[in-house]
């Protein structure tokens, strides 16, 4: 079971890993910094398979890479949304990071909320309060890539 960071509309790609990181070549440096910006103790507290729920338009911004790969490299099992920038969306897929599209759970999910997710069937369950919410789940192609690690991964596991 994971815990829930929640946080509100527009979180742009410079809050998720400030500019002034960009530099840094290693994710385990980028996932020391991610979130510092909108939340301070983020990096410190999050918990390999803990969970980001957040509203409209999450990883707005600049067209970085290097967003997703921050938030992986925490050991964030996934983001949950109202809906993504589409660079990031498709940032995500590529670097393997799965990203859930879901008004109702990202409406009633609440910070410190206890949730699991089934990638397969994109049900998420809430198990602080009892209810279960329905995503979109990926298409098989899709679930090859974050299930490779990211695109170039599936494409070398192809050759």
């Amino acid at each position: 079971m994971a815990r829930v960071y929640k946080y509100q509309d527009n979180v742009d790609t410079d809050v998720i890993i400030p500019a002034r990181y960009l530099n840094e070549p290693d994710p385990a440096a980028l996932a020391r910094h991610c979130m510092e910006d909108i939340d301070q103790g983020f990096a410190a507290a999050v918990q390999p398979g803990d969970i980001i729920v957040a509203g409209f338009n999450f990883g707005c911004g600049s067209s970085r890479e290097h967003a997703p790969v921050a938030i992986k490299a925490c050991g964030v099992k996934c983001v949950i949304a109202k809906s993504f920038a589409r660079i990031f969306y498709r940032n995500a897929i590529n670097v393997g990071f799965p990203i859930m599209e879901c008004m109702e759970a990202a409406e009633d999910i609440e910070a410190g909320d206890s949730i699991d997710v089934d990638f397969a069937s994109g049900v998420i369950t809430n198990n602080t309060k009892h209810k279960t919410y329905q995503a979109e789940a990926f298409p098989e192609f899709v679930n090859q890539i974050i299930a490779a690690g990211g695109l170039l991964n599936s494409l070398k596991n192809r050759a």
